[in-house]
């Protein structure tokens, strides 16, 4: 299947690079804290997929002595704009390249799965994560949910995208963002909980927990749907 990751674009990473947490994203981090908290020992973290810089300088923020990686040389353009002699680095597609091993604490995946196309890359990508951590290290891996494709919300539209509907494991599904300004569809590889946890048996992850976050009445967002259903996943896996 051909698959064109959509943030290997410069007018996608300039419009993208303008996101923080708006609507529906506040809810895939509002947890975070508390979830690397309650699992993580140490302060040395991965941010894998860190494209324009917002989840890197998230995990700074919490203490972490953080290192992006992401295989879009303009995302990496635009968060060393934002924060000038960061460390960001480009990697090769299903690789970590010149990661040492045993050197990290925790690495997070934020939204990155759902523009990997294959099981084989997928499973590749896990065993690197393997590699690098130091033992008993934390993977957080945050994916879009399924139900996010067949909803309304918040920051995503998917209304004009029938074959979400019918799509399975591996199949293509679509989103509209609607906290940025480009508004071309953004092509996604839908993943459900089945198989994400095939991945992780097969890489030779513990699955200590799962959390799929809900918004609340009392905060201050428009909820559409997420109130009700779940728009993310989010995977705490040890080593």
């Amino acid at each position: 299947m051909e698959f064109t990751n959509v943030y290997q674009d410069q007018k996608r990473a300039d419009s993208y690079s303008k996101l923080e947490f708006p609507g529906t994203y506040y809810l895939a981090f509002r947890d975070l804290p508390e979830i690397i908290e309650n699992h993580v020992k140490g302060k040395m973290a991965l941010d894998f997929g860190c494209g324009a810089g917002r989840s890197t300088r998230f995990l700074k923020k919490l203490g972490f002595i953080t290192k992006g990686v992401d295989i879009s040389q303009d995302m990496l353009d635009k968060a060393f704009e934002i924060e000038p002699g960061s460390d960001y680095q480009l990697i090769n597609k299903g690789e970590l390249n010149n990661i040492d091993s045993d050197s990290y604490d925790i690495i997070l995946s934020a939204f990155t799965f759902d523009n990997i196309a294959t099981f084989e890359i997928k499973l590749n990508l896990f065993k690197e994560f393997k590699r690098v951590l130091k033992p008993g290290g934390i993977i957080i891996n945050l994916v879009s949910s399924p139900e996010l494709y067949v909803n309304e919300w918040a920051s995503f539209s998917t209304k004009d995208f029938a074959g979400n509907f019918t799509a399975k494991c591996g199949d293509k599904v679509y989103t509209i963002m609607l906290d940025v300004e480009d508004k071309r569809p953004v092509e996604d590889i839908l993943w459900p909980t089945e198989d994400y946890k095939k991945i992780y048996r097969d890489a030779g992850f513990e699955l200590l927990q799962t959390y799929n976050p809900l918004g609340y009445e009392t905060e201050p967002v428009q909820w559409v749907n997420e109130k009700m259903i779940a728009p993310w996943t989010i995977y705490v896996l040890k080593k």
